[in-house]
């Protein structure tokens, strides 16, 4: 029995989701999360958690950063990556950042218990039609921005979430309750780490590892 995250800002497909995983999968407890930060608390709050089932496009998550960070903080939880696109770039990528599994919202219920006995079991799985194509072939690029996003802190992250919102130094430290001294400091110790000396260029790096937004967040599934 495994106790799961369940990270998805969409109740109704959060809740197809449990009823589809609890016909497939034994679980022996299920939070739900519907913000990236929401998860983190979750995270820190249920340290025994066996399994995050993440939405890429959840906010706060801001594409693939979110995967990294949490990556990162929790380098032995298996994170599966649920989410509407389809694209075999995204699933390789998502491969590519350290996720034990990428399934598709599309999937079928059966498929999806599939997949989360394997991640349980050590395994990494994608559709096996997929494999060839996403688990062996990683840009190199990516990978070294990834490792520079992995090196900020989680207060880090937050500040560079907002500024690809375009947000204000003096908006940050409002909602951050923090000082405006304290947000120039985080973000000085960004462009050091992610090697960029502007904000236009932290927008740039940043963008490289986000998604389209979804073209329908209602889309249909098959639960």
């Amino acid at each position: 029995m495994a106790k799961l995250i369940v990270a998805d800002d969409h109740p109704l497909f959060r809740n197809a989701l449990i009823h589809a995983i609890s016909n497939t999968f034994v679980t022996k407890a299920t939070i739900e999360t519907d913000s990236f930060e929401a998860t983190c608390t979750a995270l820190e709050q249920h340290p025994d958690a066996d399994l995050l089932l993440l939405d890429l496009h959840m906010p706060g998550n801001c594409g693939f950063l979110g995967l990294i960070q949490l990556r990162k903080q929790y380098p032995t939880l298996p994170i599966v990556v649920i989410s509407a696109s389809e694209d075999t770039d995204v699933i390789r990528r998502v491969m590519s950042f350290g996720a034990s599994a990428f399934i598709p919202k599309s999937a079928h219920p059966a498929e999806i218990g599939k997949a989360l006995s394997a991640v349980m079991d050590g395994e990494l799985w994608v559709q096996p039609a997929l494999r060839a194509q996403v688990l062996d072939h990683h840009n190199q690029t990516d990978l070294d921005l990834a490792a520079k996003v992995a090196e900020l802190t989680p207060q880090q992250y937050k500040v560079l979430f907002y500024l690809t919102e375009g947000w204000l130094n003096k908006q940050i430290a409002y909602d951050l309750h923090i000082s405006e001294a304290t947000v120039k400091a985080h973000i000085t110790a960004i462009f050091r780490k992610l090697g960029v000396t502007n904000r236009t260029q932290v927008v740039i790096q940043a963008q490289r590892l986000q998604l389209e937004p979804p073209a329908d967040k209602l889309l249909t599934t098959s639960f």
